[in-house]
């Protein structure tokens, strides 16, 4: 299971974002909580081919590529942060981070002259 502000992934679904339920395929959902449930952490796509799909070491196919434009797809505007591309290597799903204000600090609070 995964939660934050906007996200929620529950193992077996529902999939909700800002309250909305997601409809995802059997695959779809399957590779959102492998990459959910190793949060933070590179993914190879042969693991996730072969935890996924079934594929063996070595199957060329663009299907994990699909699945995951679509996810994006449907994560909407949080597709690319929640789910990033590790070129040549895998997919990393990072939690979601509210950015935070900028604090701007005044070189006089420190004893500095202009």
């Amino acid at each position: 299971m995964y939660r934050d502000e906007h996200l929620l992934i529950e193992n077996t679904g529902p999939v909700e974002l800002d309250s909305r339920r997601l409809i995802l395929t059997r695959k779809e959902l399957e590779l959102l909580t492998m990459l959910a449930s190793n949060a933070g952490e590179i993914v190879p796509r042969n693991i996730l081919l072969r935890t996924v799909w079934g594929y063996c070491e070595g199957t060329r196919t663009r299907t994990l590529d699909v699945h995951i434009r679509r996810l994006r797809r449907k994560l909407g505007a949080f597709g690319d942060t929640y789910i990033q591309t590790v070129f040549g290597v895998g997919y990393r799903f990072e939690r979601f981070r509210a950015a935070r204000p900028l604090v701007r600090y005044s070189l006089s609070a420190y004893g500095a002259t202009a």
